[in-house]
């Protein structure tokens, strides 16, 4: 017999035994703790997360004003003198 086998037939033992399972009184309590955990925890990434976006705009703006990508750099060189 095979281990999938045994499992299949483990499965339908716990199937037909027809009493369903006893399930713990504080069942329901521990899931939904455990659930606003989880959504607490998820809000408060997701606000971290806007934070950052926001924080790397900012920033991004801060540099394109100092920096002024968009200009021509001032030349390196001087123009010729053509009347003198």
């Amino acid at each position: 017999m095979s281990q999938q086998e045994r499992r299949e037939a483990a499965v339908r033992l716990l199937l037909d035994a027809g009493a369903p399972a006893s399930v713990p009184p504080d069942l329901y309590a521990e899931a939904v703790r455990r659930g606003t955990r989880a959504l607490r925890r998820r809000a408060l990434a997701r606000r971290l997360l806007w934070l950052l976006l926001f924080a790397a705009a900012v920033a991004f703006c801060v540099w394109a004003v100092t920096a002024q990508p968009w200009a021509e750099p001032p030349s390196e060189t001087t123009p010729p003198l053509t009347r003198w």
